[in-house]
């Protein structure tokens, strides 16, 4: 299978036609080989417009999605990031390419070793990773210019708002199935924030997301 073909065809049939245009974006997505991301046996299937199976029942964004994360939070380079859930270590690669340090969290330890050998591969050193829980946060630096959270999240915890800086942008899938909705967040004060959803979508959990309170009648 020509990869290089099948992200072409990906960027053009796909993210084009999902409203990813943002030429930066698209330029850095076709430098970056999501095929060594992806497993093994997954290889031909690495830009197909379907979720793939990374290990430990977690699975990887579609490219789509992934496009549109790159796109909504317009990461500068003298910015540090913080994500939730490095899984694969692809959309790990995309910021650390844009940010100035990128803090990487990730619940499952064999996922976090196996995005640390893939992200060395590829020769990038400006990314952080650390294994641990960052579902109610992450207080190993205390602000962050841009928050990702890779798991949907029925409920947005305030901790994640109160880490960002001012102008900062937060992005996350939060709802329940089957309603969910890519949000991006932006501090504008000390106590302001603005919120601006973007798509509707769905995306597996984030491994102990705060739950939202259940009606029971």
């Amino acid at each position: 299978m020509n990869l290089e073909q099948a992200r072409e065809n990906m960027i053009k049939q796909q993210l084009r036609t999902w409203e990813v245009l943002d030429e930066q974006v698209l330029e850095l997505i076709s430098q970056v080989p999501r095929e060594d991301f992806v497993p093994p046996a997954y290889k031909n299937l690495a830009y197909g417009d379907v979720p793939l199976p990374i290990g430990e029942g977690q699975t990887m964004m579609n490219p789509k999605q992934e496009a549109h994360i790159i796109q909504a939070i317009k990461v500068q380079s003298n910015e540090d990031v913080l994500e939730v859930g490095t899984g694969s270590g692809y959309l790990t690669a995309l910021l650390a390419k844009q940010a100035k340090h990128v803090y990487s969290v990730e619940y499952y330890d064999s996922l976090l070793e196996q995005a640390r050998e893939k992200l060395s591969q590829q020769g990038i050193n400006n990314v952080t990773l650390e294994q641990g829980d960052a579902s109610q946060g992450w207080s190993a630096r205390s602000m962050y210019e841009v928050i990702v959270i890779t798991g949907s999240i029925p409920i947005l915890p305030q901790i994640f708002l109160d880490s960002l800086t001012i102008g900062g942008r937060l992005f996350a899938i939060i709802g329940d199935y089957p309603l969910m909705e890519a949000t991006l967040i932006t501090r504008t004060g000390n106590t302001e924030w603005s919120t601006d959803v973007l798509f509707e979508t769905e995306l597996p959990p984030l491994v102990n997301a705060p739950q939202s309170e259940q009606f029971v009648l």
